[in-house]
């Protein structure tokens, strides 16, 4: 099995924004080892669109920093970094709430390099895998929706699945994005 990272994941970085790997061997075995066996458990033909699986695999929680912490209104707590060519503020990294679950983002092949925001040099660059590893994400606390931001891309055509969903999904997302914005806030280091 030949697992591609999508180059928008940042969770191996010493520096990054949202759920970090913090498994400390230098060649994160554990994670992969946890990560194969996931993936080899999972029917990509059940996913809302074939290929793009949303994988829950709590085993992955002990080698996770949780990507959100509770908001406060102290400035102290944030740091502004640049997420994808803007900048924002970001809970630090010690601010993170206890890891209580963790989910990993894989397409296989087909789905990644048929997803609408992956370039022809990323597409070229995967060709070989069998999988790639989209996102890992460490949670706490109630589900997180998307973000506002990824979620007004969605809508514009930044992900197939937004295609499937109807005016009322809309608007009940749309929802528990603010309501979740308002309590919860992405960290970073």
């Amino acid at each position: 099995m030949k697992i591609a990272i999508a180059n928008i994941v940042t969770c191996f970085s010493r520096m990054t924004i949202g759920t970090k790997v913090i498994d400390n061997a230098s060649d994160n075995v554990s994670f992969w080892k946890e990560t194969e066996k996931a993936i080899a458990g999972y029917d990509f033909d059940t996913c809302i669109v074939p290929g793009q699986g949303f994988i829950i695999c709590h085993e992955l929680a002990p080698y996770l920093s949780a990507g959100v912490g509770k908001r406060t209104p102290n400035t102290e707590d944030y740091v502004c970094r640049n997420h994808r060519g803007v900048v924002s503020a970001f809970l630090r990294r010690e601010k993170a709430a206890p890891i209580k679950g963790a989910v990993l983002v894989i397409y296989t092949r087909y789905a990644y390099i048929s997803d609408p925001e992956v370039s022809e040099e990323e597409r070229e660059r995967v060709k070989d895998s069998d999988y790639v590893l989209v996102a890992v994400l460490g949670f706490a606390g109630p589900k997180a929706p998307l973000t506002p931001d990824r979620f007004v891309k969605n809508l514009a055509g930044g992900n197939n699945e937004t295609l499937e969903w109807t005016a009322d999904e809309i608007r009940k997302k749309a929802e528990e994005v603010a309501k979740y914005s308002e309590e919860w806030c992405v960290v970073a280091d």
